[in-house]
Parts: structure tokens; sequence; C-alpha cells
């Protein structure tokens, strides 16, 4: 049976044989069985490379962090995670200057780590379950998440693709309801909306 290590959008984290394209980590989550335990242990949610510099673990090994995957980096954002600091650094510092210069004008670039992951621990996850937030389906940038009858789906380029652990699909937006929940933390939205563009699956393009 596949280990319980794949996010989806919502931040549930599911048992599929799906591959991801990003690994993520939340602390460590699992006990020597290599069964999930709990849904994270530190504000700190990151997205990382699936190589970086030859490295190689042993997935959900005691002790170490719980290895997550995310099919791209847009359910990654929906879920609440941001980039890795050390192996993704040139897409944190860009993260990190649209999200200060888009939350916290004042402070832009000079925003750290520590104040981002405050907020979008609050914007992600609220006694257990995931936060959600209303919006017109019109007003979405590309690459926000939501919800509707418990699918999951995604803005790109103005058309609205629907959600699955192997890829997307096309949906038509006219069979939606004009407000929806949106699944991508909102902080995170508004950087979309400031034109950062998250990377999606390569299904997205079909």
């Amino acid at each position: 049976m596949p280990l319980q290590n794949q996010v989806s959008p919502t931040g549930c984290i599911e048992n599929t044989s799906s591959r991801g394209t990003f690994m993520g980590n939340r602390g460590v989550l699992h006990n020597p069985k290599k069964e999930l335990q709990r849904l994270f242990k530190i504000k700190p949610w990151i997205t990382c490379l699936l190589e970086f510099k030859g490295r190689q673990r042993e997935l959900m090994a005691p002790g170490a962090y719980t290895e997550l995957f995310f099919l791209d980096e847009v359910t990654a954002f929906a879920a609440g995670h941001r980039p890795c600091a050390e192996c993704r650094r040139v897409r944190y510092n860009e993260f990190r200057d649209a999200w200060g210069h888009a939350n916290l004008p004042d402070v832009g670039s000079k925003v750290r780590a520590p104040q981002m992951d405050e907020v979008l621990h609050q914007e992600r996850i609220e006694g257990g379950q995931k936060v959600t937030w209303r919006c017109l389906l019109a007003d979405l940038p590309h690459g926000a998440m939501f919800q509707v009858g418990g699918h999951s789906y995604a803005v790109c380029d103005g058309e609205i693709l629907k959600w699955s652990f192997d890829g997307y699909t096309a949906s038509a937006r006219d069979k939606l309801p004009e407000t929806v929940d949106v699944l991508t933390p909102r902080s995170v939205v508004n950087i979309f909306a400031n034109g950062f563009r998250p990377e999606f699956h390569p299904s997205a393009a079909s």
C-alpha cells in the first residue's frame, strides 16, 4: 500500500500511488511504522525540490521529517506551503519579495520567513480544519484554487481546470457558482493578483 504522503489542495494528506513534482515538509508526522500521527508539527510548511545536491532519503525514516508530495506548485500553495529557502532559494526570494510587497508594503522585501509563516498558518488551518474564504470566481487570479461540491479547481490563464492527484482536466466555468470557497490562502492570492505566477503541472497545458 502506498504511504500516506500525497497532499491535496485542501491540505489533507492521502494514500495514493500518484507521483508529485514537488516535495514538502511540515515536521515529523509519522511513527516508526510509517503511519501518520498528526497533520503538522511546525508552522513553516515548505515546498522542496524532488532532488537536491544528490541527497538520498529513506521515506518516513525514524525521527526524520515526513516527506510530503504535491502534484505541482499550485497545489502546494493552495495547501498553505511556501518555497523552501534552501533547495529553492531563488524561488523563495521571489516569493518573499512578492509576498511582502503585496501584504506588508511597509516591510516589502525585508519580510522574514517567520512573519510569513505566522500569517500563512492563520490563513490555512483553524482547529485542525482547512480555512477557506469566499470570493467571486471572476475575481480569482491565475493560480488560485477553490472548491465546489467536494472537488478542487484551479484558475489557469482564465480557464477553469479540475484537479486530481494525477493532473488537471478542463472544466466549464458556466457550470460553477459565481461565488466559491477559495482554498489558496488570501495572502498568496494577493501575490498572484500582483503578477506572481505559480508553476502548473504539465497536464494543465493539455
